[in-house]
């Protein structure tokens, strides 16, 4: 068999089933996809023009960030000092601060602007062995700048050698040219917004904030209705602060993933399973917010959801660009598994993303690695602050 590149002399965590460990493993490419991942001693015989031999490092999946506010203006680091004196997040949104005080510098930010500012947050992700990563939308408020920061993020992907996974979160707090009228700029995103950014195949996917703070189950199940007839999936910041009983909204829409969940109940739970949505778990934002309910691993664990990890790389509650930190941060406050850690930034985040060309290490899917300096996977998750990663290989590249 001719390919492109392989890799021999490497341990593979395929993430196929679990970890799917192998020791002696090969990975061979072409045209930018896998042709054959598995044990040398099964593996055909393969011819390359080019042979690099990686002297026992593991190789997983490219890592998948399948949450992330990437694209915005300005900071919030004044906020960050509101909430070390005691403020709440309600507290600092109704004060004007939150979601809006990032939408004022955002719409005065250009689209260069905007690029320009999100490049090393990426950087850093990509640094750690990202090949994937998804940028919502959600600080414009206004259609101008929803516009504005959804080409900013398909930039980023012509910029960087990176896949880029853009969401529309018009549906994130409420403009303020609509102040007291929910409904009125509910309507006025399903009528005009969406519409618009669906007609530039700006947006794979469309989000919402279900949430007290922001908007209702029944204007959210109007937004997914709009997108719906635009062909776009969904997902949904649920249950973050409350429960309105957003998981299960969203796994009847056959949401995508439903992410945050700190006060998921059961039967958010298993209206997931029975629908596949993913649950996504930020424990960045649980973090830096202290929080102190935590999602309900184990009764996700025992219902068979799938669980994804991410970073939620936003200005005010997770400023956050370590997917390897975001593992930490999972098992330690959440307890998950160092393969559920593993599984949560490569195959179920592509899940959450809806992209079955990724994820695993296995014929046929994109030919994205992280080739680690590492004895063990657990040291991926172990470490805080130290970057193993010795090489990134996107699109086989």
């Amino acid at each position: 068999m001719h390919c492109d590149t392989i890799w021999k002399d490497a341990r593979l965590a395929t993430m196929r089933d679990g970890m799917g460990a192998i020791d002696d493993g090969v990975i061979a490419s072409r045209d930018g996809r896998i042709v054959f991942a598995g044990a040398a001693d099964e593996a055909p015989v393969l011819e390359a023009e080019r042979i690099v031999a990686c002297d026992g490092r593991w190789i997983t999946p490219g890592l998948i960030d399948c949450h992330t506010h990437l694209v915005h203006g300005g900071h919030r680091a004044s906020e960050f000092e509101m909430r070390l004196n005691g403020a709440s997040y309600e507290e600092i949104a109704r004060a004007g601060g939150g979601i809006v005080s990032t939408m004022r510098a955002t719409r005065a930010a250009s689209e260069d602007a905007l690029v320009a500012s999100a490049l090393p947050r990426l950087d850093a992700l990509i640094a750690e062995g990202a090949t994937t990563v998804e940028v919502k939308s959600g600080y414009g408020l206004d259609l101008e700048t929803e516009l504005r920061m959804l080409r900013a993020a398909r930039r980023l992907g012509t910029e960087r050698a990176v896949s880029i996974a853009t969401t529309f979160l018009g549906a994130h707090a409420l403009s303020p040219e609509f102040a007291g009228d929910a409904d009125g700029y509910i309507d006025h995103l399903c009528k005009v917004m969406l519409p618009t950014v669906a007609s530039e195949s700006l947006a794979d996917a469309v989000d919402a904030f279900c949430e007290g703070i922001g908007f209702t189950p029944e204007q959210t199940a109007r937004v997914f209705a709009a997108a719906a007839r635009h062909g776009l999936p969904v997902k949904l910041h649920a249950e973050q602060l409350s429960n309105l009983h957003g998981a299960a909204l969203a796994a009847r829409h056959e949401a995508l993933s439903a992410d945050h969940l700190e006060h998921l109940d059961e039967a958010g739970i298993a209206a997931m399973a029975a629908s596949g949505t993913v649950a996504t778990l930020l424990p960045g934002a649980f973090y830096f917010c202290r929080e102190t309910q935590a999602p309900p691993v184990a009764a996700l664990r025992a219902s068979g959801v799938p669980i994804a990890l991410a970073t939620d790389c936003n200005p005010g509650t997770s400023p956050l660009t370590s997917l390897l930190l975001a593992m930490n941060m999972g098992a330690t406050l959440f307890r998950l598994t160092v393969s559920e850690c593993l599984a949560g930034v490569t195959r179920n985040a592509a899940r959450a993303l809806g992209l079955a060309d990724r994820g695993t290490l296995e014929a046929g899917k994109r030919c994205d690695l992280a080739i680690w300096d590492i004895d063990s996977p657990a040291e991926l998750v172990y470490r805080m602050g130290f970057n193993p990663l010795h090489a990134r290989i996107w699109s086989g590249k």
